[in-house]
């Protein structure tokens, strides 16, 4: 089956079975190492990718649901610096520690701004709410993305 779809900014066209994860799709077919296999059930966020703009665990969709749709992954940040603004709060704040769940974050974080530019401390548990970190108690990863919205957010 032929699946057609936005990625990173990029048309692409591929052709593949239709029940393929499209975390697999993203790992194996286009080596974007930030989507990271966790739990494999939904549960842990690691995977976490936007899907027209909304955040989504990637382990969870097949990719014949992305059939005219836009994907974007931590590495599709890149392009307008929008990672940057991330990864320095995160470092400025403590909050990457062993960083397995630093790309969920950051895409769930990314789809909260997508909402709104200031989102509060509520708004920001509740966006990262689908994501797991056993390093940092959360403290931290909500203090950066809360210094971004600060800072006028993305």
């Amino acid at each position: 089956m032929k699946i057609n779809f936005t990625l990173n900014g990029k048309q692409r066209s591929l052709d593949t079975t239709p029940d393929r994860r499209l975390l697999d799709v993203l790992r194996e077919d286009f080596n974007l190492t930030s989507v990271r296999e966790g739990c494999s059930q939904g549960e842990c966020g690691a995977c976490t990718v936007l899907l027209d703009r909304e955040a989504v665990t990637s382990c969870l969709v097949l990719i014949s649901q992305v059939e005219g749709k836009e994907i974007l992954t931590v590495e599709g940040l890149e392009k307008n610096g929008e990672l940057e603004k991330f990864l320095s709060a995160f470092r400025k704040n403590g909050a990457v520690q062993c960083g397995y769940c630093t790309p969920g974050m950051i895409m769930s974080a990314r789809a909260l701004f997508y909402c709104t530019e200031n989102p509060d401390r509520s708004e920001i548990k509740e966006a990262i709410a689908g994501n797991l970190c056993r390093c940092t108690g959360y403290n931290n990863i909500i203090d950066a993305i809360a210094e971004i919205a600060e800072k006028g957010g993305i």
